[in-house]
């Protein structure tokens, strides 16, 4: 194969790659790789097009800006093309931009740059007519692109009207995108929903604003950003300034949101301060952005300088280093987290992204593997945006080895090998070890001590860190072994403070069932919950013994908590630390708090709304003292429901399961035996 038909075949390669991904990116808002690869796979084009212009393709996507507009919407042809800008990926690069400039203008003039962070979001076209928003739409491929008026109408920060002296017909044109907090608030909640989560910012803000249903849309935190004019009217075109910079102060006076990091500079030196000033604030900001974007300030000198077939001349973008970038996953490893929680962290082969140099990310967890279809190794996309540690967020499945391999999580604690919980419906895993694992030590020992459990007077969490660094404390046991010259070694520390210390931690050995039950920091049993245990089992021996069924019996304990309080005493490592307590520990116990007769054994009942002759806790004792539960909440097993006054989403969920439904009256009567 002679040279010629070799680079032909890359050229026709790299033309259908980038046409896929173009698609992915503007069409679907799914793209399958980072933008770093995009960027790299683009020049490389651009190149070979550049040394072989004979081979060059009249469809090449070197020649397009974004993709066609989607047959689900309206196509709105712009009146002024918005096509794309050029990259620059380096300040060799950006000086060559600007020598180039200098050529082609006359150089005596003093002339400026206004400097813009680049956003990472979806460029749109917004309208406006006698001050009125009238239409608003995608760039599309620069010519036409989608009408997403409804939808824009919905973003909080787009102006309806603009102000009396706004031009008769303005054409703004700005990005749309979403906050960081804003973006990860989205996406946790679509996880508890189990719904799409996106990659990034910007395939949400894409996702979002491209919905066919407005009311989707204005569910979602999206925010805009006003940058340069389209279309003004003739007879206005004389109050514009000739500057860029002072045109989006216009912008704002008229009622439009803008950028306030927008900055004009008197010199390529300045443009290069700019950017390294607005690269180290990058992490900081409350929104994604992945460069500079300069502009010729000047509008007469925009005008001189023109265009080039898909790009102005005056304009540029110098791209910040790749917070994405593609690996190999080669293996994964189990975190335990200060709450139990297990988190796969994902070895990789290093890659730097945004400057640093990364070998490890999270993969959250079980769910989130499964979402992503990811095995060891495949090649993925890792992200890194600001102090986050890195995440893998998307796999290229057409890479994926013929050896690679399904990431199993561990049935036991990596740290202390207690057994692993993960409750049905529930994304995290957890060790069950809470008492024993050196990963959750520290937060066992502070709730141990807190002041609704056992209430150690003095032990907070600063001298809890300390016990537990220097290793004088693996449980909330060995608490009570501490002596008083030991403590006082710790900085800060006198002997009377350690001995005021050792006194307190004594003067807990005397407690009652509900706190030590609390004490233990057993996963979604709080304070009510180990009150209402104490009160049905009477003793800790017949807590910790009770199967599913019986501790479904408890006021307010589900499935899932009764689940989690037998895996927690399961665990041979709670065992033993909870006998080491109670040889500490003393509580008076009874007998379970049984009904007085099994009268209505077998009932459930509901109270909601306001009682007049009796209040709801009492009339729940009578209730329970008959041998009926009172359940926190209505279902098809509910016997009844008794409302009283302004009863609410109770009544209604009743009324529409069928559940009987009565008065405070029948209340009265059932308690007292007239029914």
């Amino acid at each position: 194969m002679s040279r010629s038909s070799t680079v032909e075949q890359r050229m026709r390669e790299l033309e259908q790659q980038l046409t896929r991904y173009n698609k992915e990116y503007y069409e679907l808002d799914e793209p399958t790789i980072p933008d770093s690869e995009y960027d790299k796979l683009f020049r490389e084009l651009q190149t070979l097009e550049a040394n072989n212009p004979e081979l060059k393709s009249q469809h090449s996507p070197t020649e397009k800006v974004g993709s066609k507009p989607l047959d689900a919407f309206t196509s709105v042809t712009h009146e002024l093309p918005m096509l794309s800008l050029d990259n620059a990926f380096s300040s060799e690069e950006f000086s060559a931009f600007a020598e180039r400039i200098q050529q082609r203008v006359d150089s005596s003039v003093a002339w400026a740059f206004c400097c813009e962070p680049k956003l990472d979001g979806l460029a749109v076209s917004i309208l406006y007519e006698n001050g009125q928003l009238v239409r608003a739409a995608t760039r599309g491929d620069g010519y036409s692109g989608e009408d997403i008026t409804a939808n824009v109408k919905t973003i909080k920060n787009v102006p309806l009207q603009l102000s009396d002296d706004a031009p008769e017909r303005l054409e703004v044109r700005g990005e749309v995108f979403m906050m960081t907090d804003a973006f990860e608030r989205f996406n946790d909640n679509a996880r508890k929903r189990d719904e799409k989560v996106f990659a990034n910012p910007r395939n949400a803000a894409a996702g979002s604003l491209r919905q066919l249903d407005s009311r989707i849309t204005a569910k979602r935190p999206l925010h805009f950003y006003a940058y340069s004019l389209g279309v003004v009217s003739e007879q206005d075109q004389e109050q514009l300034a000739d500057s860029h910079y002072e045109r989006l102060q216009q912008l704002s006076a008229w009622g439009l949101p803008i950028n306030d990091e927008v900055k004009r500079v008197e010199s390529v030196e300045a443009c290069e301060t700019y950017y390294q000033a607005m690269l180290e604030k990058r992490d900081r900001l409350r929104y994604e952005i992945d460069g500079i974007v300069y502009k010729v300030d000047s509008i007469r000198m925009q005008n001189e300088l023109g265009f080039v077939a898909r790009a102005p001349r005056w304009a540029i973008a110098r791209k910040f280093p790749a917070q994405e970038q593609l690996t190999r996953i080669t293996g994964v490893d189990f975190q335990v987290g200060r709450t139990g929680a297990i988190t796969p962290v994902a070895r990789l082969e290093p890659v730097s992204v945004g400057g640093v140099t990364v070998s490890n990310a999270t993969l959250h967890n079980a769910d989130e593997v499964a979402r992503l279809g990811v095995m060891i190794g495949d090649t993925v996309s890792i992200r890194r945006a600001g102090d986050v540690i890195p995440q893998v967020v998307s796999v290229l499945e057409s890479e994926r080895p013929e050896d690679a391999q399904a990431i199993e999580f561990p049935s036991h604690c990596p740290v202390c090998d207690s057994e692993v919980e993960r409750i049905e419906g529930e994304a995290v895993a957890r060790c069950s070890g809470g008492l024993i694992c050196a990963a959750q030590r520290k937060e066992a020992i502070k709730h141990f001590a807190s002041r609704k459990a056992m209430d150690v007077d003095g032990l907070g969490d600063k001298l809890v860190e300390q016990l537990v660094d220097k290793d004088w404390v693996k449980s909330p046991a060995d608490l009570y072994e501490l002596k008083a010259p030991v403590v006082a070694s710790l900085p800060r520390m006198g002997m009377k403070s350690a001995q005021n210390l050792v006194d307190a931690i004594a003067n807990t050995r005397e407690t009652t069932l509900p706190r030590f039950i609390y004490a233990l920091g057993i996963r979604e049993v709080g304070e009510a919950t180990a009150n209402n245990l104490a009160r049905h089992f009477g003793t800790f021996e017949d807590v910790q013994k009770a199967d599913l069924e019986a501790l479904q019996e408890v006021d307010d304990v589900g499935q899932v908590v009764a689940k989690h309080i037998i895996a927690f005493f399961r665990e041979p490592h709670n065992q033993e630390v909870v006998a080491k307590l109670r040889e500490w520990i003393s509580f008076p116990e009874g007998k379970a708090v049984g009904p007085k007769s099994d009268e209505l054994a077998g009932q459930t009942f509901v109270l909601t709304g306001t009682l007049t002759e009796m209040t709801r806790d009492e009339a729940k004792k009578a209730l329970e003292a008959l041998g009926a539960k009172v359940s926190g909440s209505v279902s098809k097993k509910t016997s009844a429901v008794f409302a009283g006054d302004n009863a609410g989403s109770k009544l209604a969920k009743a009324e529409s399961l069928g559940v009987p439904v009565k008065t405070e009256r029948d209340l009265i009567n059932l308690i007292n035996g007239n029914e």
